[in-house]
């Protein structure tokens, strides 16, 4: 991996990065890497949230109602005397 340095960052800058990584419980380090992937991803990446993906996709079909059985009497316990 490569890395870089950053020059000439504003004091008010580091501030609120600080501040945005204890937020996130993450390194200042950690939140730059963050940062950084979220910029140049533009949306390329999956969904990383399976179920909100499941619910993009399948939202223009319309919903599915599914018949609840009707819920009978419940059975005696077994006797172990």
């Amino acid at each position: 991996m490569e890395s870089i340095t950053i020059r000439n960052l504003d004091d008010d800058v580091k501030t609120r990065l600080r501040v945005r990584a204890a937020e996130h419980r993450r390194s200042m380090e950690e939140e730059v890497r963050v940062i950084l992937r979220e910029a140049v991803n533009d949306g390329q990446d999956g969904p990383c949230d399976f179920a909100r993906f499941t619910r993009e996709c399948f939202a223009p079909l319309g919903g599915v109602e599914l018949a609840l059985p009707a819920r009978g009497a419940m059975r005696e316990p077994p006797d172990f005397s």
